[in-house]
């Protein structure tokens, strides 16, 4: 019986090596035919059980003499922020994985990337990479198209100025109570715990329009029992537990032999849909009574849909599909909630943390904080007045952004090969092939960024007059005289909101609430990190740089690994 089970077990692992082998085989045989440089890597790093430990594995194996190689330095999710821009410089702009499931091409050639994004229908996204967002309806993320044409036309006008007027004010509300909190404590490690709970907050008010006070971390996690009945208790644990939501589906999740953790996320969704089909009621009816309700996405989307159909019906007679079927709003604005709360909150952390080690770049920020806003009040500023002027903290914006990008945008050649123009050759790419804009190579080389590519320098986004020396200095000039520097719309180097007609429509949304954060916090405040035993403040500043270099990384969206070591302290200035 034993000998028999161990045949089976030993038939079994034979199947699955043989099977290794013949994919690797067929896939390389593919990738000799692009004439690019090819790297062979054991394992496909899609698969949902390596994902989990592919890190951990990773580490142990580079403990191993002389096991350090291709495997080690490509094989697991994350590799490309500690590796930069380094193989590319080495091995080439386009970069072949062969694995035994799916080749991948890792590009750093902004050329390249411009055309694989212009040519949207060519290269669609993964079906695998997007239907996992289909938790509450099919969305702009999910869709391709005239079905993705239909979703962007009606979601593209809800992201307006209304919105980013309650961002704006949000924002500031948001972090005036979080620099509240931080600067009475001695020193804090929970940046990356409350800019969860600001992004949280202004995604709520401006998803719904429903306004919280700030509460800090101590607060969030001195509940004994997270409670979902609220919206944003509801909405927060979906967001912090969204892998189980969109791998079991929310229909699975209330099963009564899963963990209780999951059935509270159950109860979530429930309580998400209920104010979600609330909202939507409320502002069809309002519709109906010729009322007009305040700006939030909600009430964007609904107006917009139905403004769209009215369209459809005198046009063609009878209705017409062009607006949002109540299904869709709902997915639409899951994803807003999704993408916009995980990515921005990810962002700020690592912002404030970077500007907690340049302290000339906070005081370049506050000298331009101070000057636009001059006596008015942070939160009685008004968005359209002083937002366009405050060109120094979007620097500080991109610039994070450039550095740590949260998401990456994956493409594919979808069923068939497709012709691109890589480097001045035209490459046939195998037909199912991922292909991956390489953001971290593209936003540091040096080819493009000069040799402080891998800096944190925000005044590389503004066009002053140079020193002497030709280094650009902190404080520059005036800031009323200063321009921000625009990046090409084709062949840029920097798509951190991705790039051509699929580019993220809440870029300007992220950028508002990021630039509001940094006036809330910084135009009376400081930072710094918290020296240990025997640190000067310089040898502080360099442990923190070091941190956030060597222990960002991925999980569901990239991120500071352990945020909690960072420690800092916030004083007035």
């Amino acid at each position: 019986m034993v000998s028999s089970f161990v045949v089976l077990a030993l038939l079994a692992v034979l199947l699955g090596v043989l099977y290794i082998l013949y994919g690797l085989k067929v896939n390389y045989d593919d990738a000799r035919k692009t004439g690019l440089p090819i790297i062979v890597l054991p394992i496909d790093s899609a698969n949902p059980l390596w994902m989990v430990i592919d890190r951990k594995v990773a580490q142990l194996v580079r403990r191993i003499p002389f096991c350090s190689g291709n495997f080690t330095r490509f094989n697991w999710r994350g590799w490309e922020i500690q590796d930069r821009y380094k193989a590319h410089q080495e091995l080439g702009d386009a970069l072949l994985f062969v694995t035994p499931g799916k080749m991948y091409l890792q590009l750093c050639d902004a050329e390249a990337v411009s055309e694989i994004f212009q040519r949207r229908i060519d290269f669609p996204r993964p079906p695998e990479a997007t239907q996992m967002l289909n938790v509450f309806g099919p969305n702009l993320g999910t869709t391709e198209g005239q079905q993705w044409q239909r979703h962007r036309k009606v979601t593209a006008s809800c992201f307006n100025e209304h919105v980013n007027e309650r961002v704006w004010s949000e924002s500031i509300r948001q972090a005036t109570g979080m620099i509240r909190y931080w600067s009475s404590k001695p020193s804090i490690n929970s940046v990356a715990d409350d800019t969860r709970t600001v992004s949280l907050h202004v995604m709520s008010g401006a998803a719904f329009g429903k306004s919280y006070p700030f509460r800090d971390s101590e607060k969030v996690g001195s509940s004994t029992k997270e409670d979902s009945s609220s919206y944003g208790e509801a909405l927060r644990l979906i967001l912090d537990r969204c892998i189980p939501l969109v791998v079991l589906g929310r229909k699975n999740l209330g099963k009564p032999w899963l963990p209780k953790s999951f059935r509270e996320l159950y109860q979530a969704t429930l309580v998400f849909q209920e104010h979600m089909t609330k909202a939507y009621e409320d502002e069809k009816q309002a519709m109906i009574r010729g009322e007009e309700q305040e700006y939030n996405l909600m009430t964007s989307l609904v107006r917009a849909s139905q403004a769209t159909l009215s369209q459809k019906k005198d046009t063609y007679g009878g209705p017409h599909q062009e607006g949002l079927t109540e299904e869709e709003i709902y997915g639409n604005i899951f994803v807003f909630n999704f993408a916009g709360h995980d990515a921005t909150a990810n962002s700020l952390a690592l912002g404030i943390s970077l500007l907690a080690t340049r302290p000339d770049v906070q005081d370049w920020i506050a000298e331009e904080i101070n000057s636009v806003l001059d006596s008015v009040g942070s939160e009685e500023s008004s968005y359209e007045a002083v937002f366009p002027h405050l060109k120094r903290c979007l620097a500080v914006t991109f610039e994070t952004v450039r550095l740590y990008t949260a998401v990456a945008i994956a493409k594919s050649t979808g069923s068939t090969p497709q012709p691109l123009t890589i480097g001045g050759r035209t490459v046939i790419i195998p037909k199912n092939t991922m292909i991956i804009p390489n953001y971290s190579a593209l936003h540091t080389h040096p080819r493009y960024w000069g040799g402080n590519s891998l800096e944190f320098e925000p005044s590389r986004w503004i066009s002053s007059d140079p020193t002497p020396n030709g280094d650009v200095a902190y404080p520059l000039a005036a800031h009323h005289a200063e321009k921000f520097k625009e990046m090409p719309k084709t062949n840029s180097p920097f798509v951190g909101w991705s790039g051509g007609a699929r580019n993220c429509p809440g870029r300007k949304f992220s950028q508002v609430e990021f630039v509001g954060v940094l006036v809330g916090l910084f135009r009376n405040f400081k930072v710094k990190p918290v020296p240990k035993a025997g640190e000067n403040d310089a040898m502080a500043r360099d442990r923190l740089a070091a941190q956030i270099r060597d222990d960002t990384g991925m999980r569901l969206l990239l991120q500071m690994l352990h945020p909690k070591k960072a420690v800092l302290q916030w004083t007035k200035r």
